[in-house]
C-alpha cells in the first residue's frame, strides 16, 4: 500500500524522493533531461505553426484550409497529372503500335511490362496470384496451358471481353452439370471419371471399366474436349491429357465437376481499363512464361 511522505532524501543517490513509497520502495524525484524538455516545447510550437499553415480543424461541413491552401487530394491529382505527362510519349507509342510489333521493340516491351505489372497487381492478382501462378479454379498464367489461346490477340480478347461476363463478345462455354441435371447416371459418371484420369496417365481402380467410360466420354464429352481429350480453345474446353488440372485431378474433384458442372467467370476489363493498359497487360501476361507466337 502506498505511503505518502514529504522531503525525503535517498541516502544512496542523495536525490530527493517524490514522497511516494510502495512496499518500502521510494520514487526518486529525478528531473527530466533538458534536451527532452526542449524537444517537447519545440513540438508544441511546431504544432501551433502547423494549425495555422495547413488544413487542421474540422468544421460543420468543411475544415480550416490553412494559410497555404494545400490539400492532400489536390496534391495527388497534381502528382498523377505530372506522371501522365512524363509517360505521355511512351503511352502514345504503345497506343499506336500493334501488339505484335511491341514485342520487336525492347523499349516498348520494358514499358509495357512495367505498366502491365502494376495493372495486373491492382486488378488480376487477387484471382491469379501476385506472380500469375493461379489457384484452384484460377488458371496459372506461367505455364503453356491456355484455355482460350495464348497468342497476343487471344490474350487481349480474353482480357478485353472477359469470360462468361456481361460483355456482348465475352468468351462463352461451360461444362454441363451431368449429374445434377440427370444427363448421366452415377455409374456412368464414375466410369467416365476413371477414363478421364486414365487419359493423363493417373492411377485408376483395378476394377475400373474403362471401356464403359470411353463410350460415355465419346457420347457426352468428346464434342467439347475432342475424341482424344485434347481440348478445344475455341470454347475453352481444357486438354485432359496434359496433366494440368484447373480444379484438381483427384477422383472426388472430377466427380464433383461432372455432377455440378464447371464455368468460372472473369470480368470484361475492356469496360474498366483503357486500351493502352489492356495492351500493356496483354504483353505482361504473354511474357510471364507461357505466351505463344
Amino acid at each position: 500500500m502506498a505511503e505518502h511522505t514529504t522531503r525525503v532524501v535517498d541516502k544512496v543517490t542523495g536525490t530527493e524522493t517524490t514522497g511516494h513509497e510502495w512496499d518500502g520502495i521510494r520514487e526518486l524525484n529525478t528531473p527530466l533531461p533538458r534536451w527532452w524538455l526542449w524537444t517537447f516545447y519545440m513540438t508544441i510550437i511546431w504544432s501551433i505553426g502547423y494549425w495555422i499553415v495547413y488544413p487542421t480543424w474540422p468544421l460543420v461541413s468543411s475544415y480550416t484550409s490553412g494559410l497555404l491552401g494545400w490539400q492532400s487530394r489536390q496534391a495527388i491529382i497534381d502528382d498523377l497529372a505530372a506522371l501522365k505527362t512524363q509517360r505521355a510519349s511512351m503511352v502514345d507509342r504503345i497506343a499506336e503500335t500493334p501488339l505484335q510489333e511491341i514485342l520487336s521493340d525492347q523499349t516498348l516491351i520494358d514499358f509495357a511490362r512495367a505498366q502491365g505489372r502494376t495493372a495486373f497487381a491492382d486488378n488480376c492478382a487477387p484471382c491469379h496470384g501476385a506472380g500469375g501462378g493461379g489457384a484452384k479454379g484460377y488458371p496459372n498464367l506461367n505455364d503453356d496451358d491456355w484455355l482460350w489461346g495464348g497468342k497476343l490477340d487471344d490474350i487481349a480478347f480474353t482480357i478485353r471481353h472477359g469470360v462468361r461476363s456481361n460483355d456482348a463478345d465475352t468468351r462463352m462455354g461451360s461444362m454441363p452439370a451431368f449429374g445434377r441435371d440427370k444427363i448421366l447416371s452415377r455409374p456412368d459418371i464414375l466410369a467416365v471419371t476413371d477414363y478421364v484420369r486414365s487419359l493423363s496417365s493417373l492411377a485408376v481402380p483395378a476394377n475400373a471399366n474403362l471401356a464403359v467410360g470411353k463410350k460415355v466420354f465419346a457420347d457426352n464429352c468428346a464434342a467439347c474436349h475432342g475424341d482424344a481429350g485434347k481440348g478445344n480453345r475455341e470454347i475453352g474446353a481444357p486438354d485432359l491429357t496434359d496433366q494440368i488440372w484447373l480444379y484438381g485431378s483427384d477422383r472426388n474433384t472430377i466427380i464433383e465437376g461432372l455432377m455440378n458442372g464447371r464455368g468460372a467467370v472473369m470480368p470484361a476489363w475492356g469496360q474498366r481499363l483503357d486500351d493502352t493498359t489492356i495492351k500493356s497487360l496483354t504483353v505482361y501476361v504473354h511474357t510471364l512464361g507461357g505466351g505463344q507466337k
